[in-house]
């Protein structure tokens, strides 16, 4: 049975986007964290994205830009299987894209019972709203970003049940990124 992460940069207050839905203040230079993406993306795996989230991945990675200002990261992005949830989007461009319109839940629980690598979502936080309602998520990925935004939107909004989590990993980055994943508690 595959799994299902979640792996995104949160702000210290707790938002994966700013009030204007920005995330640069997320993107991090120095050479410790980026070796660390660097090998997160050279692994083997499925992405998931929302529409949003795959409309702004696309429209950066298969560019020359990406492949001058991060090579590793962009060969794996483009080059890794994705799937796009979407109700409103017709087609897909970026190598590798898969669509699916249906149902989000019933679609990942179909994902989850076939064979193949493990899936994380980026981004898309109304994709990781709706399936930890449906406790569709095996693990949450964060690196705690030291910053404080005020205003944004959480990964969770809309999250309407108390769910306990137990730490599973954690590491300490010299940028002062705390990256810890959790696992739900059954």
């Amino acid at each position: 049975m595959r799994k299902l992460f979640v792996f995104n940069m949160v702000s210290v207050d707790g938002f994966f986007v700013d009030s204007e839905g920005d995330m640069r203040w997320a993107h991090k230079n120095d050479a410790e964290w980026n070796a660390f993406t660097s090998g997160n993306a050279s692994g083997s795996g499925v992405l998931v994205f929302g529409r949003i989230t795959y409309e702004l991945m696309a429209s950066y990675w298969p560019t020359p830009m990406a492949l001058q200002n991060s090579p590793v990261v962009a060969k794996g992005m483009n080059e890794m299987p994705k799937i796009v949830f979407s109700r409103t989007l017709d087609k897909v461009s970026w190598s590798n894209t898969k669509l699916i319109k249906g149902d989000l839940a019933a679609e990942v629980r179909k994902l989850k019972q076939e064979s193949g690598p493990d899936m994380v979502i980026l981004g898309s936080g109304s994709i990781v709203s709706q399936l930890t309602q449906e406790n569709l998520i095996d693990e949450y990925q964060l690196a705690l970003c030291p910053i404080l935004l005020g205003k944004g939107r959480t990964l969770f909004e809309g999250v309407q049940a108390k769910m306990n989590l137990k730490r599973s990993n954690s590491r300490t980055f010299g940028n002062g990124t705390v990256f810890v994943c959790y696992q739900p508690v059954a």
